[in-house]
């Protein structure tokens, strides 16, 4: 991987979110962004998901840099978790810089972790590339487009990106900077996919404060206003709204507090009205505030979420009061909404979506904003990334009636060359995802969530065997069954305790002498004995069956 240029994703091709990308300049590597997803519920008990960076890891004496995009989860949110396995300098301008540090803080890393703080629109050298970072529209402060000079050619990672022409946070996309490496020349843009399926333009985000304005003026009650934490702009436009019909803005959600304080050093929200704790909100009237509030995903622990399950301890809704949903759903998230939104319904509540009224505005590209930047950028190569496989197909097609002659759909641990000669997929890495387990991080497929996905979806026998020194069983088995079948149905789950008695004794028996010293053996014969009755009463299903061996003396 000498005198070649490279790229290669460990996550975001081929799906939304996870984001983190590789590129080698003559045997040097750089990544770009670091980003977590969630877990649905294939996974009991796991959350939080990241990408796999063992690759990366035993080339980490050759990594000389991490350089983030901007601050949102899916491209940061992993940094505290992987940095470790990397150990690397890592980049980003002050509003990203201010939320990784108070998530390294809480990490114990932030004393470890060679941090460097790069001005917005600023460059630096890192290494073999030579990494500008240059300012486009977002729903987060401060998102960059990279510009990564190398001996071999520009590259342009956009990162997320739109065109807006007023996002009332920061400034718009610096699309006469773009233009200069356009004509300078560039090798390869890779490009964000989300919208590329959405015809026309995305619409602005001063549009939505116009419509939330006049949404909040025409309703009574409470009103309660759920959105993404990091969306400074709509965080502000709620709070305007607020002010500009009289009500008081309450804020809820631990998360929503800390990109505000976030906001706030940085030089942002610097006119945003005064707003109140939640505690405050019993004591003003109904009709006089707006409840801004984190959970807008449906996540259990989520405001909204507590909100809607009574179990918040300051807000309370009443019938007639509404509830906006200022926000799209990710996919993957449509159960937990669903489940939160009807349960808000079933309490007399009214429930606003984006598809019921002016709400919300996609932070990413639709084709007509695509084709612009293309305009600017002019790449040889255009490359899709951070989308599922149908968005790089579309993305790719819409490059190539753009005249780009070669855009290629990759996916997560394809080896694409870029430089020289050719673009090409030349190998493919093992990628994967990880999950945190509590504190703990582990593979999706280790043994641990695997018995536990086994035990969720087809249920569990435990059973105990007793045998005394001379290895001879001192007591009919203990078998405990759960999750097989209905504990209403007694006479049939009395009849399959039984009959699994009857088999845990009968595989016992199939060990032979010479091998009941051999805890596995035993526990081999009478799991296979018990599993096959658990399986035929189940109807197919396989019950993870456990086996505890005491041995007495």
């Amino acid at each position: 991987m000498t005198d070649e240029l490279l790229f290669v994703a460990l996550g975001g091709a081929g799906e939304i979110g996870m984001n983190m990308s590789l590129y080698c300049c003559n045997g040097k590597w750089l990544a770009v962004d670091c980003g977590l997803t969630f877990a649905d519920d294939t996974l009991p008990g796991i959350d939080l998901l990241f990408p796999d960076p063992s690759f990366i890891e035993e080339r980490r004496k050759d990594l000389v840099g991490l350089v983030l995009t901007h601050a949102h989860e899916d491209h940061l949110g992993a940094v505290a978790h992987l940095w470790p396995r990397m150990n690397c300098p890592v980049y980003a301008t002050p509003f990203t810089m201010y939320l990784l540090k108070r998530k390294l803080s809480e990490a114990g890393l932030l004393d470890r972790v060679p941090l460097h703080e790069i001005e917005v629109g600023g460059s630096v050298d890192v290494g073999e590339f030579g990494v500008n970072y240059i300012q486009v529209t977002h729903s987060i402060p401060e998102a960059h487009s990279l510009a990564i000079e190398t001996p071999h050619g520009t590259i342009v990672h956009s990162g997320d990106w739109k065109l807006d022409p007023d996002p009332l946070v920061g400034p718009v996309t610096d699309t006469k900077r773009l233009a200069a490496f356009g004509d300078k020349g560039v090798r390869a843009l890779i490009c964000d996919s989300t919208n590329a399926l959405s015809p026309g333009r995305s619409r602005s985000e001063s549009e939505v404060l116009e419509s939330l304005t006049e949404l909040v003026g025409e309703l009574s009650g409470r009103v309660v206003i759920t959105t993404f934490a990091s969306n400074v702009a709509r965080i502000g436009s709620i709070a305007e709204a607020a002010a500009a019909n009289g009500r008081s803005l309450v804020v809820s959600g631990r998360s929503l507090h800390r990109n505000i304080e976030a906001a706030k050093a940085c030089g942002y929200l610097q006119d945003m009205p005064a707003h109140l704790d939640e505690d405050e909100a019993g004591y003003l009237p109904r009709e006089n505030i707006v409840i801004l509030c984190t959970g807008c995903q449906g996540e259990p622990r989520g405001a909204m979420a507590r909100i809607a399950m009574h179990e918040h301890r300051h807000i309370h809704l009443e019938t007639g009061d509404t509830v906006i949903f200022s926000s799209k759903i990710i996919p993957g998230n449509e159960k937990m909404i669903g489940l939160v939104q009807n349960r808000l319904v079933y309490d007399g509540l009214n429930v606003i979506t984006e598809k019921d009224r002016f709400v919300h505005v996609s932070g990413h590209p639709a084709r007509d904003e695509l084709r612009e930047y293309y305009g600017l950028v002019r790449p040889e190569i255009a490359v899709p990334v951070h989308g599922e496989a149908r968005h790089l197909s579309r993305h790719s097609e819409l490059a190539s009636e753009l005249g780009i002659k070669e855009a290629p759909v990759i996916e997560n641990g394809d080896v694409l060359r870029l430089a020289p000669g050719p673009v090409k997929v030349i190998d493919h890495i093992a990628t994967g995802r990880l999950a945190l387990d509590g504190g703990r991080i582990t593979a999706t497929d280790s043994k641990t969530l695997q018995s536990r996905k086994r035990m969720m979806f087809n249920g569990i026998a435990f059973v105990v065997v007793v045998l005394d020194g001379k290895q001879k069983s001192i007591m009919t088995p203990r078998v405990t069954i759960r999750g097989v079948l209905d504990h209403a149905d007694s006479l049939a789950e009395a009849e399959l305790h039984d009959k699994s008695v009857e088999a845990a004794e009968t595989g016992l028996v199939n060990v032979k002498d010479d091998r009941r010293g051999d805890d596995g053996a035993i526990f081999d014969a009478v799991s296979q004995s018990v599993r096959r009755v658990l399986k035929q009463a189940s109807k197919g299903r396989r019950p993870a069956v456990e086996v505890e061996v005491v041995r007495l003396a």
